[in-house]
């Protein structure tokens, strides 16, 4: 067995009661969370404070329905770059930043070099997306397209 990674943050079983709940409701109060752990407020609101300080927990937000905001069609997209070195790989990546549609960009070992999850309005305003900006970034070669027909699982929540 392998030690355990330094660089990894040690958390306890209580840290984990208070992560859970914190997924479920990240608007909690103070006082209803350390209800809900069985613990006192003060010493909730330092075990909070640590995860924060520590970077387990990294912030909070509001989940939006894309579809009332008229963004309900999700596109994941395989894209292969002309050349795999460090400054193609950079030049995208600091373009891909600053584009609002693309929620996810990780670089990825395989077939391709970047997978893509974008959020706009409809397939038009896909093809827009798609001429317009994406073909557009330093060094995209090709891409692939996949137009998402149903989200069967989508959350935020890690398994603790």
């Amino acid at each position: 067995m392998s030690p355990p990674d330094p660089k990894l943050v040690q958390i306890d079983e209580t840290d984990r009661r208070l992560l859970r709940v914190l997924q479920d409701d990240g608007r909690i109060t103070n006082q209803a969370l350390a209800q809900i752990c069985g613990m006192s407020p003060a010493a909730c609101f330092d075990r909070v404070k640590r995860l924060r300080e520590r970077g387990v927990i990294t912030g909070y937000t509001a989940l939006l329905d894309p579809e009332q905001l008229d963004q309900g069609l999700m596109i994941f997209i395989e894209v292969m770059l002309d050349r795999t070195t460090d400054d193609v790989f950079t030049a995208f990546s600091e373009h891909v930043r600053r584009v609002p549609q693309v929620l996810e960009c990780h670089m990825v070992a395989g077939g391709f070099d970047y997978l893509l999850k974008v959020r706009v309005s409809n397939m038009s305003a896909y093809r827009t997306f798609l001429g317009d900006i994406l073909t557009a970034m330093p060094g995209v070669r090709e891409t692939r397209t996949y137009a998402v027909l149903e989200e069967v699982k989508l959350t935020t929540k890690l398994a603790l």
